[in-house]
């Protein structure tokens, strides 16, 4: 039985939007800026640190930086230790803080690496939205963005997820067969999360009909 769902999502897709009505449905957690919430208590720092690291790879003179710094004098100081952010260390606290989400199960996680964290789960159910250029470029503008900010958003945010999963992962985003259902958000939400719930329920080979019933 799935216990957990990961959602991927191609920006401006609403991803986001689609697994909050979806957890809600299920009776389940969303973790998304809750994510982003946990880090930031954990490691001690501002929410917006963990943002500027959020499914992005640290900038090339910044890596270059710390790997001379790791071979420095200082190297038998660990990097925790020295009071940095960034996206190695977000990474690592992601990993934990994923299988710890997925242990107590019961939970709808957007992005940030999830389903590659826990791709030896069975009851893990992997979803990707996408959605065609002029969709993404609606559902931006409705939430109040200027036509130039959204272009340049579609533009830029999925080429920063390409190179995250890439750098810490050896994948190519997204990849088909790793998700169980890949989805074009521009046939509607309402009829995305049915036929999510659907794909559940057909897996795991329970009656699609009755159990939708309740959630609808």
């Amino acid at each position: 039985m799935f216990r957990i769902v990961t959602l991927e999502r191609e920006f401006g897709s609403g991803g986001g939007g689609i697994a909050c009505e979806l957890a809600r449905r299920l009776g389940w957690k969303l973790w998304d800026q809750s994510l982003t919430t946990e880090i930031a208590r954990r490691a001690q720092v501002a929410e917006s640190a963990v943002a500027l690291c959020d499914e992005r790879v640290d900038s090339r003179v910044y890596r270059l930086a710390k790997a001379f710094w790791r071979g420095s004098y200082e190297r038998s100081i660990p990097l925790a230790d020295a009071r940095t952010f960034d996206t190695d260390r977000m990474i690592a606290m992601m990993e934990e803080i994923t299988r710890n989400i997925a242990a107590e199960g019961n939970a709808v996680i957007v992005g940030r690496g999830s389903p590659y964290f826990l791709r030896e789960r069975e009851d893990t159910f992997r979803v990707f939205t996408y959605a065609p250029h002029d969709e993404k470029i609606r559902r931006l503008l409705a939430m109040g963005k200027s036509r130039e900010e959204a272009e340049e958003l579609v533009e830029n945010v999925d080429k920063e997820r390409i190179a995250y999963i890439k750098h810490y992962f050896n994948a190519d985003w997204p990849m088909r067969s790793f998700y169980h259902l890949m989805i074009n958000t521009a046939i509607g939400d309402e009829n995305v999360m049915t036929t999510i719930l659907n794909g559940m329920r057909m897996l795991e080979g329970r009656p699609v009909e009755s159990e939708l019933r309740g959630v609808r």
